[in-house]
């Protein structure tokens, strides 16, 4: 794996409206899948007696699983922003959580209303099913609006489920299966850094930052900064991905704090909404096609974008027609474009990091240079 680098997420064995060799064509080279949601449908069996995840998509890189305990986060409180902003959970998020306990969480599934269980074991049991090549550890994704003492239980609790996914995956974990632990521990310094402490100890290949981050982007760039610095303490030479952080300043900035890899829904979901991401930081990166100064626009997203919708010529009115009136060729083609800034920007960042040029590079990035201009000029002295 080259790194920093963006994980798509193919949560359900396919990155939206996509085929694999489409994401692999982009450049990148491992997708996220959820263990949740496969093991509610089709179920580990059935992609166990096709080889795995990767096979049975057809996607010929590495694949990660999330190991659920974002969904049973979501059950209860929705996402992150659901909560922070005080909205129900919606759609799929609103299966109902009947008991987090220290065996695991018995849940209603959100497809049909049985009665379900995941705890440590189970997930690591159906992740081995999934065959996936990275496994995530059981944890429970604390909320942001409780209070510290309920954080501190449920990050010891997630320890604890820790040891136990461990535990099981020495014994029976397939060995070519590596497994990362997860840092909970919410917005208190004390409690990420323990956490942090806690997994750097632990026998785990590689190191997740997941939970609440924070109400705004500074204090989820803090608690980020906190979590890294631990890492650096404990365990220097393990990998280290954040779940669920995707806008492009997060990417910038998370690459700075010391982050390897990273996922998000955010490409392929702003895609499927007919927004491109463009290099526009004053609109956070965003182009909403379907608004009105589109319609007559006769440029592609964007200028010299090497990706197949900018690349065939396509015009921002010709989306935006698509987008009116409900062509799905028109959300996969934007889908293509935002994974494609995505994957060039990182490859920018990849390149400073090499040459030792990531605070300029990050600079440019932040001021709206595109992707591939980002790195700044050589001079050669003689």
């Amino acid at each position: 794996m080259r790194t920093p680098c963006f994980v798509p997420l193919a949560t359900k064995g396919a990155v939206k409206g996509l085929e694999p060799r489409d994401v692999a064509a982009l450049g990148y080279e491992m997708v996220l899948s959820n263990t949740f949601h496969l093991f509610l449908a089709p179920g580990p069996e059935l992609v166990d007696e096709f080889g795995g995840i990767g096979r049975f998509m057809r996607w010929p890189g590495p694949v990660i699983t999330d190991s659920g305990g974002f969904q049973v986060f979501s059950m209860g409180h929705g996402t992150v922003a659901d909560e922070i902003k005080g909205r129900r959970a919606q759609g799929e998020r609103t299966g109902a959580i009947l008991e987090i306990a220290e065996d695991g969480v018995r849940f209603r599934s959100y497809l049909d209303g049985r009665e379900r269980f995941l705890g440590p074991e189970t997930s690591m049991q159906v992740q081995a099913a999934l065959h996936s090549d990275i496994a995530l550890v059981f944890d429970e994704c604390t909320p942001f609006n409780v209070s510290r003492d309920y954080t501190a239980r449920s990050t010891e609790r997630t320890h604890r489920w820790l040891t136990r996914c461990l535990d099981w995956h020495a014994q029976h974990g397939p060995r070519d299966q590596a497994v990362y632990g997860i840092v909970q521990g919410g917005v208190h310094e004390d409690l990420r850094r323990e956490s942090a402490a806690t997994v750097a100890d632990s026998a785990c290949d590689g190191i997740a930052v997941g939970g609440s981050l924070g109400q705004h982007k500074e204090q989820m760039y803090e608690v980020v900064a906190w979590t890294t610095a631990e890492l650096e303490r404990g365990a220097p030479a393990r990998p280290r991905h954040l779940l669920g952080i995707g806008d492009i300043e997060d990417l910038i900035t998370g690459v700075e704090l010391g982050i390897d890899t990273f996922d998000c829904a955010i490409p392929t979901r702003l895609g499927r909404h007919g927004v491109a991401l463009v290099p526009a930081p004053e609109r956070r990166w965003r182009l909403d096609l379907v608004k009105a100064p589109s319609r007559h626009d006769s440029r592609p997203i964007q200028e010299g974008c090497p990706c197949p919708a900018c690349s065939a010529g396509f015009s921002r009115a010709y989306l935006h027609h698509l987008l009116r009136a409900g062509e799905l060729t028109a959300l996969r083609l934007v889908s293509l474009h935002n994974l494609s800034y995505v994957a060039r920007v990182m490859s920018d960042l990849r390149s400073a990091v090499v040459s030792g040029v990531l605070k300029q590079t990050a600079a440019a990035l932040r001021a709206g240079a595109p992707p591939g201009e980002s790195a700044p000029p050589t001079s050669c002295t003689g």
